[in-house]
Protein backbone atom coordinates (compact mmCIF):
# COMPACT_ATOMS: atom_id res chain seq x y z
CA UNK A 1 0.00 0.00 0.00
CA UNK A 2 2.84 2.36 0.86
CA UNK A 3 4.50 1.76 -2.50
CA UNK A 4 1.22 2.45 -4.31
CA UNK A 5 0.79 5.72 -2.42
CA UNK A 6 4.36 6.78 -3.21
CA UNK A 7 3.89 5.87 -6.88
CA UNK A 8 0.68 7.94 -7.06
CA UNK A 9 2.39 10.90 -5.39
CA UNK A 10 5.32 10.74 -7.79
CA UNK A 11 2.97 10.37 -10.76
CA UNK A 12 0.99 13.37 -9.58
CA UNK A 13 4.14 15.46 -9.11
CA UNK A 14 5.30 14.46 -12.59
CA UNK A 15 1.99 15.51 -14.11
CA UNK A 16 2.06 18.79 -12.19
CA UNK A 17 5.57 19.54 -13.37
CA UNK A 18 4.68 18.69 -16.97
CA UNK A 19 1.54 20.82 -16.93
CA UNK A 20 3.39 23.74 -15.33
CA UNK A 21 6.19 23.52 -17.90
CA UNK A 22 3.74 23.38 -20.81
CA UNK A 23 1.78 26.30 -19.36
CA UNK A 24 4.90 28.45 -19.02
CA UNK A 25 5.99 27.54 -22.55
CA UNK A 26 2.55 28.35 -23.91
CA UNK A 27 2.50 31.72 -22.13
CA UNK A 28 5.95 32.69 -23.39
CA UNK A 29 5.29 31.59 -26.96
CA UNK A 30 1.81 33.14 -27.00
CA UNK A 31 3.08 36.45 -25.61
CA UNK A 32 5.85 36.66 -28.19
CA UNK A 33 3.51 35.80 -31.06
CA UNK A 34 0.82 38.26 -29.96
CA UNK A 35 3.31 41.09 -29.51
CA UNK A 36 5.47 40.31 -32.52
CA UNK A 37 3.35 39.05 -35.41
CA UNK A 38 1.45 42.37 -35.96
CA UNK A 39 4.78 44.14 -36.44
CA UNK A 40 6.25 41.77 -39.04
CA UNK A 41 6.60 43.68 -42.30
CA UNK A 42 8.56 43.41 -45.58
CA UNK A 43 10.79 46.30 -44.48
CA UNK A 44 12.21 44.13 -41.68
CA UNK A 45 13.62 41.80 -44.35
CA UNK A 46 15.33 44.44 -46.49
CA UNK A 47 18.82 43.59 -47.65
CA UNK A 48 20.34 46.80 -46.26
CA UNK A 49 19.87 47.94 -42.66
CA UNK A 50 19.07 51.57 -41.87
CA UNK A 51 17.37 53.51 -39.09
CA UNK A 52 14.06 53.53 -40.99
CA UNK A 53 13.52 49.85 -41.82
CA UNK A 54 15.59 48.36 -38.91
CA UNK A 55 16.06 45.30 -41.12
CA UNK A 56 16.83 42.01 -39.39
CA UNK A 57 17.83 40.18 -42.59
CA UNK A 58 21.58 40.90 -42.30
CA UNK A 59 21.52 39.73 -38.68
CA UNK A 60 19.57 36.62 -39.68
CA UNK A 61 22.13 35.68 -42.33
CA UNK A 62 24.96 36.36 -39.90
CA UNK A 63 23.28 34.10 -37.33
CA UNK A 64 23.18 31.23 -39.81
CA UNK A 65 26.82 31.82 -40.77
CA UNK A 66 27.91 32.03 -37.13
CA UNK A 67 26.04 28.83 -36.28
CA UNK A 68 27.53 26.95 -39.23
CA UNK A 69 31.12 28.00 -38.51
CA UNK A 70 30.83 27.30 -34.77
CA UNK A 71 29.36 23.83 -35.40
CA UNK A 72 32.04 23.00 -37.98
CA UNK A 73 34.68 23.86 -35.38
CA UNK A 74 33.10 22.15 -32.36
CA UNK A 75 31.04 19.15 -33.50
CA UNK A 76 33.88 17.00 -34.92
CA UNK A 77 36.07 17.75 -31.91
CA UNK A 78 33.29 17.13 -29.40
CA UNK A 79 32.14 13.87 -30.99
CA UNK A 80 35.73 12.69 -31.40
CA UNK A 81 36.49 13.38 -27.74
CA UNK A 82 33.33 11.54 -26.67
CA UNK A 83 34.24 8.53 -28.84
CA UNK A 84 37.67 8.38 -27.25
CA UNK A 85 36.24 8.62 -23.74
CA UNK A 86 33.70 5.84 -24.25
CA UNK A 87 35.29 3.49 -26.78
CA UNK A 88 39.05 3.78 -26.34
CA UNK A 89 39.90 5.16 -22.91
CA UNK A 90 39.76 2.86 -19.91
CA UNK A 91 36.39 3.36 -18.24
CA UNK A 92 36.65 4.82 -14.76
CA UNK A 93 40.26 5.98 -15.19
CA UNK A 94 41.47 9.17 -13.57
CA UNK A 95 41.94 10.87 -16.92
CA UNK A 96 38.35 10.15 -17.95
CA UNK A 97 37.06 11.49 -14.63
CA UNK A 98 39.22 14.60 -14.99
CA UNK A 99 37.94 15.28 -18.51
CA UNK A 100 34.32 14.87 -17.38
CA UNK A 101 34.74 17.18 -14.40
CA UNK A 102 36.43 19.76 -16.62
CA UNK A 103 33.64 19.60 -19.20
CA UNK A 104 30.96 19.95 -16.55
CA UNK A 105 32.79 22.90 -15.01
CA UNK A 106 33.10 24.63 -18.38
CA UNK A 107 29.38 24.09 -19.01
CA UNK A 108 28.55 26.11 -15.90
CA UNK A 109 30.69 29.15 -16.70
CA UNK A 110 28.59 32.27 -17.55
CA UNK A 111 28.64 33.25 -21.19
CA UNK A 112 29.98 36.73 -20.46
CA UNK A 113 33.15 35.11 -19.08
CA UNK A 114 33.56 33.33 -22.41
CA UNK A 115 33.06 36.68 -24.10
CA UNK A 116 35.83 38.29 -22.05
CA UNK A 117 38.11 35.33 -22.75
CA UNK A 118 37.35 35.56 -26.48
CA UNK A 119 38.02 39.30 -26.44
CA UNK A 120 41.40 38.83 -24.75
CA UNK A 121 42.46 35.71 -26.66
CA UNK A 122 41.04 35.98 -30.18
CA UNK A 123 40.33 39.70 -30.58
CA UNK A 124 43.44 41.09 -28.85
CA UNK A 125 46.14 38.40 -28.56
CA UNK A 126 45.55 36.71 -31.92
CA UNK A 127 44.71 40.04 -33.62
CA UNK A 128 41.51 38.69 -35.19
CA UNK A 129 39.57 41.78 -34.16
CA UNK A 130 35.81 41.99 -33.72
CA UNK A 131 34.88 39.50 -36.40
CA UNK A 132 32.79 36.51 -37.37
CA UNK A 133 35.67 34.10 -36.76
CA UNK A 134 36.35 35.52 -33.27
CA UNK A 135 32.71 35.03 -32.32
CA UNK A 136 32.59 31.54 -33.86
CA UNK A 137 35.74 30.43 -32.02
CA UNK A 138 34.33 31.71 -28.75
CA UNK A 139 31.01 29.95 -29.31
CA UNK A 140 32.80 26.75 -30.35
CA UNK A 141 34.62 26.69 -27.00
CA UNK A 142 31.37 27.46 -25.22
CA UNK A 143 29.35 24.62 -26.76
CA UNK A 144 32.15 22.05 -26.95
CA UNK A 145 31.54 20.66 -23.41
CA UNK A 146 27.81 20.39 -24.11
CA UNK A 147 28.32 18.44 -27.34
CA UNK A 148 30.97 16.23 -25.76
CA UNK A 149 28.92 15.31 -22.69
CA UNK A 150 25.67 14.67 -24.57
CA UNK A 151 27.49 12.56 -27.15
CA UNK A 152 29.22 10.63 -24.41
CA UNK A 153 25.93 9.88 -22.66
CA UNK A 154 24.38 8.81 -25.99
CA UNK A 155 27.28 6.43 -26.67
CA UNK A 156 27.16 5.00 -23.15
CA UNK A 157 23.44 4.32 -23.62
CA UNK A 158 24.21 1.91 -26.47
CA UNK A 159 24.15 -1.63 -24.97
CA UNK A 160 27.51 -3.38 -24.72
CA UNK A 161 25.90 -6.39 -26.39
CA UNK A 162 26.00 -4.43 -29.67
CA UNK A 163 29.75 -4.05 -29.36
CA UNK A 164 30.26 -7.65 -28.28
CA UNK A 165 28.20 -8.93 -31.22
CA UNK A 166 30.22 -6.84 -33.65
CA UNK A 167 33.52 -8.01 -32.14
CA UNK A 168 32.25 -11.59 -32.31
CA UNK A 169 31.68 -11.22 -36.05
CA UNK A 170 35.29 -10.15 -36.51
CA UNK A 171 34.87 -6.38 -36.77
CA UNK A 172 37.54 -4.15 -35.29
CA UNK A 173 37.00 -1.36 -32.78
CA UNK A 174 36.99 1.37 -35.42
CA UNK A 175 34.42 -0.37 -37.61
CA UNK A 176 32.31 -1.26 -34.58
CA UNK A 177 32.33 2.34 -33.43
CA UNK A 178 31.33 3.88 -36.76
CA UNK A 179 29.04 1.14 -38.11
CA UNK A 180 27.32 -0.08 -34.94
CA UNK A 181 27.67 2.32 -32.01
CA UNK A 182 27.40 5.74 -33.69
CA UNK A 183 24.25 4.98 -35.76
CA UNK A 184 22.49 3.82 -32.60
CA UNK A 185 23.54 6.98 -30.74
CA UNK A 186 22.67 9.51 -33.45
CA UNK A 187 19.35 10.64 -31.87
CA UNK A 188 21.16 11.50 -28.63
CA UNK A 189 23.99 13.20 -30.50
CA UNK A 190 21.51 15.29 -32.47
CA UNK A 191 19.83 16.31 -29.24
CA UNK A 192 23.15 17.70 -28.03
CA UNK A 193 23.72 19.52 -31.31
CA UNK A 194 20.22 21.02 -31.07
CA UNK A 195 20.95 22.32 -27.58
CA UNK A 196 24.21 23.77 -28.88
CA UNK A 197 22.44 25.49 -31.79
CA UNK A 198 19.87 26.91 -29.38
CA UNK A 199 22.64 28.34 -27.23
CA UNK A 200 24.39 29.84 -30.27
CA UNK A 201 21.22 31.41 -31.64
CA UNK A 202 20.30 32.92 -28.28
CA UNK A 203 23.78 34.09 -27.29
CA UNK A 204 24.29 37.83 -26.86
CA UNK A 205 26.88 38.76 -24.22
CA UNK A 206 29.77 36.74 -25.63
CA UNK A 207 29.22 38.00 -29.19
CA UNK A 208 29.10 41.67 -28.28
CA UNK A 209 32.69 41.33 -27.03
CA UNK A 210 33.95 39.21 -29.92
CA UNK A 211 31.84 39.60 -33.09
CA UNK A 212 30.81 43.24 -32.81
CA UNK A 213 27.56 45.00 -33.65
CA UNK A 214 27.85 46.03 -37.33
CA UNK A 215 24.42 45.49 -38.99
CA UNK A 216 25.76 44.23 -42.31
CA UNK A 217 26.03 40.83 -43.95
CA UNK A 218 29.46 39.33 -43.37
CA UNK A 219 31.69 39.59 -46.45
CA UNK A 220 34.25 37.18 -45.00
CA UNK A 221 35.33 35.63 -41.71
CA UNK A 222 37.10 38.84 -40.71
CA UNK A 223 33.96 41.00 -40.98
CA UNK A 224 32.44 42.50 -37.85
CA UNK A 225 28.82 41.38 -37.61
CA UNK A 226 25.79 41.24 -35.35
CA UNK A 227 23.60 38.18 -34.92
CA UNK A 228 19.84 38.11 -34.51
CA UNK A 229 19.91 38.01 -30.71
CA UNK A 230 22.40 40.89 -30.56
CA UNK A 231 20.26 42.80 -33.05
CA UNK A 232 17.17 42.27 -30.89
CA UNK A 233 19.04 43.36 -27.76
CA UNK A 234 20.42 46.53 -29.35
CA UNK A 235 17.18 47.78 -30.89
CA UNK A 236 15.22 47.02 -27.73
CA UNK A 237 17.66 48.90 -25.47
CA UNK A 238 17.49 51.94 -27.74
CA UNK A 239 13.82 52.25 -26.80
CA UNK A 240 12.77 53.35 -30.29
CA UNK A 241 12.15 49.98 -31.92
CA UNK A 242 10.57 47.83 -29.22
CA UNK A 243 7.88 46.59 -31.60
CA UNK A 244 10.52 45.50 -34.11
CA UNK A 245 12.37 43.66 -31.34
CA UNK A 246 9.24 41.57 -30.67
CA UNK A 247 9.05 40.80 -34.38
CA UNK A 248 12.68 39.68 -34.25
CA UNK A 249 11.81 37.43 -31.32
CA UNK A 250 9.13 35.77 -33.46
CA UNK A 251 11.70 35.00 -36.15
CA UNK A 252 14.08 33.59 -33.53
CA UNK A 253 11.30 31.40 -32.19
CA UNK A 254 10.45 30.10 -35.67
CA UNK A 255 14.11 29.27 -36.32
CA UNK A 256 14.47 27.29 -33.09
CA UNK A 257 11.23 25.37 -33.64
CA UNK A 258 12.20 24.65 -37.25
CA UNK A 259 15.59 23.29 -36.19
CA UNK A 260 13.93 21.03 -33.63
CA UNK A 261 11.50 19.57 -36.18
CA UNK A 262 14.25 19.13 -38.76
CA UNK A 263 16.53 17.32 -36.33
CA UNK A 264 13.69 15.08 -35.16
CA UNK A 265 12.94 14.17 -38.78
CA UNK A 266 16.61 13.41 -39.45
CA UNK A 267 16.84 11.29 -36.30
CA UNK A 268 13.77 9.28 -37.37
CA UNK A 269 15.18 8.73 -40.84
CA UNK A 270 18.57 7.67 -39.52
CA UNK A 271 17.00 5.46 -36.86
CA UNK A 272 14.77 3.66 -39.37
CA UNK A 273 17.70 3.19 -41.72
CA UNK A 274 19.75 1.72 -38.89
CA UNK A 275 16.97 -0.73 -38.01
CA UNK A 276 16.70 -1.84 -41.60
Amino acid sequence: MRQKVEARILRGLTWMGSIFTMAVLGCVVGYILIKGIPHLSPELFSWKYNSENVSMLPALINTLLMTAVALVLSVPLGIGAAIWLTEYAKRGSRLVKLVRITAETLSGIPSIIYGLFGALCFVEAMKLGLSLISGALTLAIMILPLIMRTTEEALLAVPDSFREGSFGLGAGRLRTTFNVVLPSAIPGILAGVILAVGRIVGETAALIYTAGTIPEVAKNLSSSVRTLSVHMYLISTEGLYVSQSYATAVVLLVIVVGINFLSEWIARKVGSHGRV
